[in-house]
């Protein structure tokens, strides 16, 4: 942790990243109503697009992206995407693994 002088509250401390450690960002993994970040169970778990711009506002510089579930060529990113989250999660035995699974089609 980064020492900062003269601060009232503990909270306003500045973490590693130089955030506050009560970020204005807070994820709410939620799966019900309006504002919600993941999909349910029945509609295949993940996470929503929401969620996902949500995440990134989170933790800038972040990479993750929604799952991919349309069609796709042979051998471009997407199918390479694909094809490496399905390997990675091939062990995945829970329910909302293998909704994940079916709905990036493994």
């Amino acid at each position: 942790m980064i020492p900062v002088k003269n601060v009232e509250n503990k909270t306003q401390a500045m973490n590693k990243c130089g955030r506050t450690k009560s970020s204005p960002f807070k994820l709410r993994k939620t799966t019900k109503g309006k504002g919600r970040t993941f999909l349910s169970t029945e509609e295949g778990a993940g996470m929503t697009k929401k969620g996902v711009s949500d995440y990134r506002k989170e933790n800038p510089g972040s990479k993750l992206k929604t799952a991919v579930t349309g069609k796709v060529k042979p051998g471009s990113k997407a199918a390479k995407r694909r094809k490496s989250f399905c390997a990675r999660s091939k062990g995945w035995t829970g329910e909302r693994g293998k909704a994940a699974r079916r709905r990036w089609k493994c």
